[in-house]
């Protein structure tokens, strides 16, 4: 069972080399997630007059979210596991694959990486908005709990299914583009209503670089209820006991 399994470490963890280090490999990744995702919007907003909110900035926002985070998982998988996402290491936590201690140094790395992100692309794009996740019309925050609840409950089955289950067998070789595939695909089916977020950190950045807080809530509660379903869900129906294998901490 995964709760029995969940372990808050020991504060001497986090001064750990290891851990350091895959903390650093968790800012570097989602830095560049972030960059790519968030610029990629910016950019569309300036070849189309603010035109990213039409059916074409969806499908560009989707692509480029899966693209990068397909690399960023990529680059990060041999040292922190390629999380590149605090509600990931949530789901990693409450499947016992990751300490509490660890989950904390994962998630304020995480966050830092999104605001430099963020900071980065106001100061090379002249001062360009980062435009905080927000609901649209007709849309409201308990809807868009509910979608991200879900979306997330996609992201973190298609991680745990292809990364950590231990019979994943080779399966696991395409586990960054899996990862990616389901991000974008969830971007065309929720990006119309509340941004399709799925990812506490990737919010986190733009929200404190346009310092606009509105529904910020959401774009925690969702992604971590997601996450943690999806974890228990598969913990207990297709991780058996008698197959389960003792995973490091960051090995996925």
């Amino acid at each position: 069972m995964p709760i029995s399994r969940i372990a808050v470490g020991s504060p001497a963890e986090a001064g750990q080399a290891d851990a350091l280090k895959a903390a650093l490999a968790e800012f570097i990744s989602v830095l560049i997630f972030v960059f790519a995702g968030e610029g990629s919007g910016m950019a569309f907003n300036k070849l189309t007059d603010d035109g990213s909110s039409t059916p074409a900035g969806l499908v560009a926002a989707a692509l480029a979210h899966a693209l990068a985070l397909f690399v960023a998982v990529s680059i990060g998988a041999n040292i922190s596991g390629g999380h590149v996402n605090p509600a990931v290491t949530f789901g990693a936590f409450v499947g016992g694959h990751i300490t509490l201690v660890r989950s904390i140094l994962y998630w304020i790395a995480q966050l830092l990486g999104s605001v430099v992100a963020c900071l980065l692309l106001k100061f090379s794009t002249g001062g360009m908005t980062t435009s905080a996740f927000s609901l649209s019309s007709g849309v409201g925050a308990w809807n868009a709990v509910v979608f991200e609840i879900v979306m997330t409950f996609g992201l973190v089955y298609t991680v745990y299914a292809t990364a950590v289950d231990p019979k994943k067998g080779n399966i696991g070789i395409i586990a960054p583009i899996a990862i990616g595939f389901i991000v974008g695909a969830n971007i065309l089916a929720g990006g119309a209503f509340d941004g399709a977020s799925m990812n506490p950190a990737v919010s986190f950045g733009p929200a404190v670089v346009s310092w606009t807080w509105d529904n910020h809530w959401v774009y925690w509660l969702g992604p971590f209820i997601g996450s943690a379903i999806a974890a228990i869900v598969y913990e207990v129906f297709f991780i058996a006991p008698s197959t389960y294998e003792e995973l490091p901490s960051a090995d996925f």
